[in-house]
C-alpha cells in the first residue's frame, strides 16, 4: 500500500509535464502560423497592381481613383477600405459605393452616381439638383436640364439636400419632371407659384395648372403637344384642371 502512494503522486507529476509541453507546442505552432500568414499577407505578392472602377458616367476612372487616394504599389490588406469609401462618398456626385479586394491585387470600386436633373435658378446662377433634391454643385450656366424658377433658396450646399421656403413646391417640380419624362415630354422650364405651376415646353408655349393635376393630365397634355407640334404651333396655353380637363388658348404666353 505505502508503494502505490507514492507512485500515484509521480504519475500526476508526469502527466502535467505532458499537458505543458502539448499546450508549448501548440502555442508555437499557432504563433508560427499567424507570423507566416502575416508575411504572407504583407508580401509583393499582395501589392496594388490595378483599381478596377465600374459604373462610372460623371467621373473618369482616374478621377475615382484619385479621390480615393489608394496608391498603386501599397500592400491590399493595410489599404484601409472603409476610408476609401468615405473618401468617395465625400462626393456630391457618389450616391453609393462598394469597394473591394480582388485577390492578388486588385481593388474593384463600384459606383452608384448622382445624376443632374434639373437646374433651380439662384441669381445669375444654378443649382444643380439630382432627382432627390440633393445639390450637386453651383453652377454659371445650365447644363440642358429643366430649370425651376421661383424658389427661394435657403441653404444649398453641395452634397446636402437644397433647401428652400417652399420645399414642398421643390418636391412637386421633381415629380412633375419624372412624369414627364416617362411621357417622353420635355419641359425646358417649370415656374413655380404658391399655388400652381408653369410648365413650359417652348419659350412662348407652357402648360399651367396645380402640381397634381398636371401630373394627372400628362399623357392628355403630350398629346395636346404633338398636335400643336404638328400644326407648327409654338405659342399659347394649355390650362389643365380636375379629371383630366384641359384647354387650349393661342394666346402670348407670357
Amino acid at each position: 500500500m505505502e508503494e502505490r502512494r507514492q507512485e500515484f503522486p509521480r504519475n500526476k507529476r508526469r502527466k502535467k509535464k505532458r499537458k505543458k509541453k502539448h499546450y508549448l507546442l501548440k502555442f508555437t505552432l499557432t504563433v508560427a502560423c499567424v507570423t507566416g500568414l502575416y508575411f504572407l499577407l504583407t508580401s509583393h505578392l499582395f501589392d496594388i497592381q490595378r483599381v478596377a472602377v465600374t459604373d462610372n458616367a460623371y467621373f473618369t476612372p482616374e478621377q475615382v481613383v484619385a479621390i480615393s487616394e489608394i496608391e498603386i504599389g501599397s500592400n491590399l490588406f493595410q489599404t484601409n477600405l472603409g476610408k476609401v469609401k468615405q473618401r468617395l462618398l465625400a462626393e456630391p456626385y457618389i450616391k453609393n459605393v462598394k469597394v473591394k479586394r480582388r485577390l492578388p491585387a486588385t481593388v474593384e470600386i463600384i459606383l452608384e452616381e448622382r445624376e443632374e436633373y434639373a437646374a433651380v435658378a439662384y441669381g445669375n446662377d444654378f443649382i444643380l439638383v439630382d432627382n432627390e433634391g440633393m445639390v450637386l454643385r453651383q453652377a454659371e450656366e445650365n447644363a440642358a436640364l429643366p430649370i425651376l424658377a421661383g424658389l427661394s433658396t435657403t441653404q444649398a450646399e453641395p452634397g446636402k439636400p437644397l433647401l428652400v421656403e417652399q420645399n414642398y413646391s421643390l418636391v412637386d417640380a421633381l415629380k412633375l419632371i419624372g412624369a414627364a419624362a416617362e411621357a417622353e415630354l420635355y419641359f425646358r422650364m417649370i415656374r413655380i407659384s404658391p399655388v400652381t405651376m408653369k410648365a413650359y415646353i417652348y419659350d412662348s408655349l407652357y402648360c399651367e395648372g396645380t402640381p397634381a393635376h398636371l401630373i394627372e393630365s400628362i399623357g392628355n397634355i403630350k398629346q395636346v403637344v404633338f398636335d400643336l407640334y404638328e400644326k407648327e404651333i409654338q405659342r399659347g396655353v394649355i390650362k389643365v384642371g380636375s379629371d383630366n380637363y384641359y384647354s387650349f388658348s393661342p394666346d402670348t404666353a407670357q
